[in-house]
């Protein structure tokens, strides 16, 4: 499928791995830049604002991957504040590459606001067949049954705005924690499966561990604080309202 002129970045210091991905990407019609380095790959990132940035963890210098995913979403949250609008780093969605098949690097990396997370060695043509499921999802809607502004006590969802307030005051959310709260509470009152936030939320090409779920309901838990109403279902999965 051909995509346009829609920008990517590559941050990856293996020029060899780099240059497989870009040569993939490029195939199906995406702009690809490159960096080697955390410091170069934000740089990119602030000029270019890119459809969605794949990151290694294991960089070298001072920045790694974690560090660059942590610094992107910290970035958004601080613009999502301001009156400046920068298009592009608000809900940049970002894949994870690590050579280390470890669950805390990949928890964390969800954690800090990843889309997906890919180990090494991976199929060049996997990791495009996820970045078109990242970026479809990231454009679907999520549902149309959910009126404009869901009140749930003291939290108010806009899902219009993409926004979410406690008390009046926003909220910023990761783009897939805003889209799970979302789609919560379009299905207001029912216990939902993890599988089903799955399809959801990540839609049914989604690759990864049910647990993901359950990361992103943590983060949720400490944005939001005790007045989410946002139970789990033992058994089952978790049912807000």
């Amino acid at each position: 499928m051909v995509v346009g002129e829609e920008t990517l970045v590559v941050i990856e210091d293996d020029h060899h791995i780099s240059d497989l991905v870009t040569m993939y990407l490029r195939r199906d019609g995406f702009r690809v830049l490159q960096a080697d380095d955390g410091e170069t790959g934000l740089a990119l990132v602030e000029r270019e604002h890119p459809t969605l940035v794949i990151v290694d963890i294991g960089l070298p210098g001072d920045l790694d991957g974690l560090d660059v995913c942590r610094q992107l979403r910290e970035r958004s949250v601080a613009r999502s504040g301001s009156s400046v609008d920068r298009p592009g780093m608000p809900d940049t969605p970002v894949l994870i590459l690590s050579a280390r098949d470890d669950e805390v690097d990949r928890v964390l990396g969800l954690e800090l606001g990843a889309d997906d997370y890919v180990t090494k060695p991976f199929s060049a043509r996997e990791l495009v067949a996820r970045v078109h499921a990242i970026l479809r999802r990231t454009r679907a809607p999520l549902g149309g049954g959910r009126p404009a502004v869901v009140e749930l006590g003291g939290i108010a969802v806009d899902s219009g705005r993409r926004e979410v307030r406690v008390d009046g005051e926003a909220v910023p959310l990761a783009t897939r924690e805003f889209d799970l709260l979302a789609y919560l509470a379009d299905n207001l009152g029912l216990a939902l499966s993890r599988r089903q936030l799955l399809n959801g939320v990540w839609g049914d090409d989604w690759y990864g561990d049910e647990r993901t779920v359950d990361v992103h309901v943590r983060q949720l838990r400490k944005k939001l604080g005790d007045d989410l109403p946002l139970a789990t279902v033992w058994g089952v999965g978790y049912r807000l309202g």
